[in-house]
């Protein structure tokens, strides 16, 4: 884990969302599932986005421009600067015999990555809309369904299931798929277990997604 003041490489639109590059200085990318905290200049709490690319010498995170944190984030121009800490938490365990990797909405950010280490591994995708699909780009060998179809039903029998989205979505996933890893969602404060922030209570009892997490076994 380090921190790191990093300069923006490009911003580009994908669908609704954002493709914030920057240029990697000294961070490692690390796992697949891992995230970082994103700081705009004159924000006062960084935002927690897990890494959805690693080209060459950059990072590059996908982002919904929902609140006043994220929209700041994806007004960066190139050559601005933000700090960036990380990599965080846990991610996702690639050492599996039959990937698949599932994702919901903005829940697809970690899936890019995560497909680059396990090559031809499919994808089911789900979106509330044809616009929101866009993002499916990035994911390559992906299967795309939008509302009212829902991923849980594009999801065949006997697959190790890697999943990130919303938790209604990652509820579901877990009835289908009981082994599966699942990649929870959460506000984060500080990115390293110390503000209780981004805890949730999963099966009666709390769990803080930025140490334990985010990425748990549904078991």
């Amino acid at each position: 884990m380090r921190r790191e003041r990093l300069s923006v490489v490009a911003n580009e639109s994908v669908g609704p969302y954002t493709l914030l590059r920057v240029a990697r200085g000294s961070l490692e990318p690390g796992r697949p599932g891992q995230f970082f905290m994103l700081e705009a200049p004159g924000r006062v709490l960084p935002r927690p986005m897990s890494l959805c690319l690693a080209p060459r010498a950059e990072l590059a995170f996908l982002i919904d421009p929902i609140g006043p944190g994220t929209r700041a984030l994806c007004a960066l121009e190139r050559g601005e600067t933000l700090q960036v800490l990380g990599p965080l938490g846990n991610g996702f365990d690639v050492e599996v015999e039959r990937p698949l990797l599932v994702g919901g909405g903005i829940g697809i950010a970690p899936l890019p990555y995560l497909a680059q280490q396990l090559p031809g591994a499919p994808a089911v995708l789900g979106f509330r809309s044809d616009w929101h699909a866009e993002a499916a780009e990035l994911v390559p060998n992906a299967q795309v369904c939008v509302e009212p179809v829902l991923v849980t039903q594009l999801i065949p029998d006997g697959m190790d299931v890697l999943a990130c989205g919303p938790e209604p979505m990652l509820e579901a996933v877990r009835r289908v798929a009981p082994a599966a890893q699942l990649a929870w969602e959460a506000p984060m404060a500080c990115g390293y277990g110390a503000c209780y922030g981004c805890a949730v209570e999963i099966d009666g009892q709390l769990r803080r997604l930025c140490v334990e997490g985010p990425v748990l076994h549904a078991a």
